[in-house]
């Protein structure tokens, strides 16, 4: 059976925590990594690892990559604070890892991702593969600021089963959520093509009819059509914190991701 480390990045997430590490208690090693938290978070770690490391949060790219580097198992699980390893997706991968030669060095995982405690069928949401399971001496993270994902040099597979992905409760969630996310995107993309007003009129409209229309909100009833309005949101804050780095430069938005 080869060894396996779970690695979970943290900020003040004392109310999704315990149910992450809790799926996950079956693993060789649970390495955290905590952008000084405030609030228990680390306290209700301390129930599952003593591989508890700080580092203060600056982006997710290299919150992710530090964990990784702490990990000493050769296969890693990479998880966000608010997912669920399901029963079924942990058979899976011990019946994997228990193969004297595992075929791929890297494994992406469908997500069953929840809005208001609906899963999320349409809107693009689903399966949304994403790579986490990897042979940790070949990979690495991409350097974005945020939509960071894990880079294998290797072939890759697909797992059958799903993680649960709590990530929007609430609107305020979400908004809040929305906030953060769209502050680092604005920083990755300052320097790409200038915003002009047409980017405020056509993208958030563009975004609204993608998630509703052509990748079918509307089957996911009401739930459906707040997300998709949250989506043209985004888009159209993101666009206006890339105007405001453009014209005013970074000093505008803070260490809390607000402008």
């Amino acid at each position: 059976m080869k060894k396996i480390s779970v690695s979970i990045i943290t900020l003040n997430e004392e109310k999704n925590i315990g149910d992450c590490l809790k799926s996950v208690d079956w693993a060789d090693e649970i390495v955290v990594v905590d952008g000084e938290s405030t609030d228990k978070t680390v306290e209700i770690c301390k129930q599952y690892t003593d591989k508890i490391f700080s580092k203060p949060f600056v982006e997710f790219s290299s919150q992710k990559q530090y964990a990784l580097d702490q990990c000493q198992y050769p296969w890693v699980l990479s998880l966000d604070s608010d997912e669920r390893v399901l029963p079924e997706l942990k058979e899976e991968i011990l019946e994997l890892l228990s193969n004297d030669d595992v075929p791929h060095q890297g494994y992406y995982i469908a997500r069953r991702s929840y809005f208001m405690n609906k899963w999320i069928k349409y809107c693009g949401w689903y399966p949304g593969y994403q790579l986490r399971l990897f042979k940790k001496d070949v990979t690495h993270v991409s350097p974005n600021r945020v939509h960071e994902g894990f880079l294998v040099d290797g072939t890759t597979a697909r797992l059958e089963h799903d993680i649960d992905h709590y990530s929007h409760p609430t609107i305020e969630s979400s908004i809040k959520k929305l906030n953060h996310y769209t502050t680092l995107e604005a920083r990755d993309r300052v320097n790409k093509k200038k915003v002009g007003v047409h980017n405020f009129i056509f993208n958030p409209l563009s975004a609204f009819l993608i998630k509703y229309v052509r990748q079918q909100g509307y089957r996911d009833g009401m739930h459906g059509f707040l997300l998709s309005w949250i989506a043209s949101f985004l888009k159209m804050v993101l666009y206006m914190k890339i105007w405001v780095l453009q014209k005013y430069g970074d000093s505008v938005v803070n260490a809390d991701g607000e402008s």
